[in-house]
């Protein structure tokens, strides 16, 4: 049986892909903000996390020395704030990788409190939220609006 091939060629015009070009960019230009907040929601919830874990250490280090003095730089007798004591915990998020998307340190040191902070850095500088802080009571607070779930 045998075949016939028409004279006329078929295929895709110059406006058909123009066409498809102009969509696919349109669906780009909706998807890569959207991408964007994905990205900075999730390095958000890592470095809420971090800052929890934080918070637990400092509870940790009050029951075995029954004041949160000495958890930061210094001395005990001096309570400062600042970077944490490498011994209670990190002092950038995320605890893991390389890239690191927050500073964590203590904004209020005393005997018998405390407030732990995560600044954003880096990529995430830009971020809604700000600052991220939770103290010994578990309040937690942020510079944005419904940052904390």
């Amino acid at each position: 049986m045998k075949t016939r091939v028409s004279s006329q060629q078929k295929g895709v015009t110059l406006m058909e892909l123009m066409i498809v070009v102009a969509i696919i960019g349109i669906i780009a230009a909706v998807a890569y903000p959207s991408y964007q907040e994905f990205v900075m929601k999730s390095r958000r919830a890592d470095g809420q996390a971090a800052l929890m874990s934080f918070a637990g250490a400092m509870e940790r280090y009050f029951t075995v020395n029954d004041t949160y003095c000495g958890a930061g730089p210094g001395s005990v007798a001096a309570c400062s704030t600042g970077t944490p004591d490498a011994e209670v915990f990190v002092s950038e998020a995320p605890v893991d990788g390389d890239d690191k998307y927050y500073d964590l340190d203590l904004s209020v040191l005393t005997g018998t409190t405390f407030t732990v902070r995560a600044q954003p850095k880096g990529a995430q500088s830009t971020d809604s939220c700000g600052n991220l802080t939770v103290d010994q009571t578990g309040a937690r607070t942020d510079q944005g609006t419904d940052c904390w779930p």
